[in-house]
């Protein structure tokens, strides 16, 4: 008890596991294994930074995480350290797991949440039920006794849900601490998860809620939590094939089998929610292959700058930063007045030296262009409902710019940024009756649950102009640059 409830044990959630379990010891199911996978370790760690960063504060928020993985990762095993870890250091807490079906609680995150307290150091502590995990009776009594503790609550608690009443869903409001887990997340009505936020309205430091599952559905509260509620939920999608101790061949097998841009293949492996469909227009595959590029770090290509004002709302200023084929920065601003993005689109000129810097004229843009304008920056705007260059295949500007991006795309090196991905994976094309493609607006994609694509739309607008091609400043040869999205050797030229 004195090692479990030492601050260097109870606030870190990591050192808990290792701790608790018997990780390398002969003759026990763990022979053969030295602690958790990479994943799991990140999820422990952000408990740890959450107590570390917020203990002793009278403001705070709960911690909200969720995570979207292919199969196979050991999901269920980190849902049991969770659990064994806040009834063990929390005492008094209470823990409510649900899942998307009965089978599911009862089956599979049960039967694991059994199997990692019977290993647990304090396995004498519980006493595990069909969907409960109640401490003995000697221990209640102790604590009781000792430390003048009510244990009424103390306990985990494998909850049911009702869709068509969701209101019995209800539970208590806990001081000493409070957990939620959704296991399979995706196929928990959004009626519940309205009820389970109430769990939470206590201003204590011990709150937490997690959402893990393979990406089902395109719709929903789980999907919300990647895009329209992102701003409320640390997020993580996790690719099975790079998580350590995984059959790599089951994956390859459902790549081959249904294809590398499938149904199967986003939610089994990528951890990937299902695309919109045909109607995608730019898949998350093509996303996915930017990220792996290397930079090409081309010193000669012409650097540009796109700047997507915020409209209000929960909608970000987003400012990108873009030479030849790498996207060199992405910065996010919210809730700032014209003013203050005035200010940081300067300093991101003074920084970067674009040859063009461009703005999205639309809602407050203009009045951001013409300050800019006023004190001599070369800027300039475009209107995404301006006719395209060729209006043939592009209903407007901004469906013509979204095809260059997406052609970019292909050859581009892009840093790993989940919602920029979001961003860019989240609009539909919509082609008319003459086959001339049309983009989602933003409206149209927040009543589908999906985020405003602001720092995709910044990225698209660097497309906007052609620009000139700029020489190297070294002595070394100058080298040949090839971009998609250059035409001849002056696209975007100013």
């Amino acid at each position: 008890m004195t090692q479990l409830w030492s601050s260097q044990i109870a606030d870190n959630p990591e050192t808990f596991v290792l701790f608790a379990f018997p990780w390398g010891q002969k003759n026990t199911p763990l022979e053969h294994f030295k602690g958790p996978r990479a994943w799991q370790r990140r999820t422990l760690r952000k408990i740890a930074d959450h107590i570390k960063a917020n203990r002793g504060q009278m403001d705070m928020d709960a911690l909200r995480r969720a995570v979207s993985s292919g199969r196979g990762i050991g999901k269920s095993a980190l849902v049991s350290w969770l659990i064994l870890w806040m009834l063990t250091t929390r005492i008094g807490s209470s823990v409510i797991v649900s899942a998307n079906s009965e089978n599911q609680l009862r089956t599979v995150t049960w039967g694991e949440l059994t199997k990692w307290a019977t290993m647990a150091i304090n396995s004498h502590w519980w006493e595990p039920s069909a969907t409960k995990l109640v401490p003995a009776q000697w221990l209640t009594e102790l604590v009781e006794r000792d430390l003048k503790k009510g244990t009424r609550y103390w306990a985990a608690e494998g909850k049911l849900w009702s869709e068509e009443n969701p209101d019995s869903y209800a539970g208590v409001h806990n001081h000493d601490g409070m957990m939620v887990i959704f296991d399979e997340a995706s196929g928990i009505p959004d009626t519940i998860w309205s009820v389970a936020s109430g769990f939470f309205t206590e201003k204590i430091l011990d709150r937490y809620w997690f959402a893990f599952s393979n990406p089902r559905r395109n719709t929903g509260y789980f999907f919300e939590c990647f895009n329209a509620k992102r701003d409320f939920w640390d997020t993580e999608i996790i690719d099975a094939r790079t998580v350590e101790g995984t059959d790599k061949a089951v994956y390859d097998q459902i790549i081959a089998e249904y294809g590398e841009d499938s149904i199967q293949a986003r939610i089994e492996v990528y951890g990937e929610f299902p695309a919109a469909g045909e109607d995608q227009f730019i898949s998350p595959v093509v996303v996915e292959d930017a990220f792996k590029r290397p930079k090409y770090k081309d010193l000669t290509a012409p650097i540009v700058i796109g700047v997507d004002p915020a409209r209000g709302g929960m909608d970000s200023t987003v400012i990108v930063v873009r030479q030849g084929r790498d996207l060199v920065a992405i910065k996010r601003y919210k809730g700032e007045d014209t003013m203050s993005v005035v200010g940081h689109v300067i300093e991101a000129i003074e920084e970067y030296k674009p040859v063009l810097t461009v703005i999205d004229e639309g809602g407050l843009g203009y009045g951001i262009l013409d300050r800019l304008t006023e004190q001599r920056y070369k800027v300039r705007g475009v209107n995404f409902g301006w006719k395209a260059k060729n209006p043939i295949m592009w209903g407007n500007k901004r469906a013509e710019m979204w095809g260059m991006m997406r052609e970019w795309l292909r050859s581009a090196a892009i840093p790993t940024d989940r919602q920029l991905k979001a961003d860019l994976i989240g609009p539909t094309k919509k082609p008319n009756s003459a086959g001339t493609i049309f983009l989602e607006g933003k409206k149209e994609m927040k009543a589908r649950g999906l985020a405003s694509p602001d720092a995709a739309d910044a990225l698209a607008v660097t497309f906007a102009f052609p620009v000139a091609h700029r020489e190297s400043r070294d002595t070394a040869p100058r080298r040949t640059y090839s971009d998609r999205s250059v035409v001849a050797t002056s696209w975007m030229g100013s």
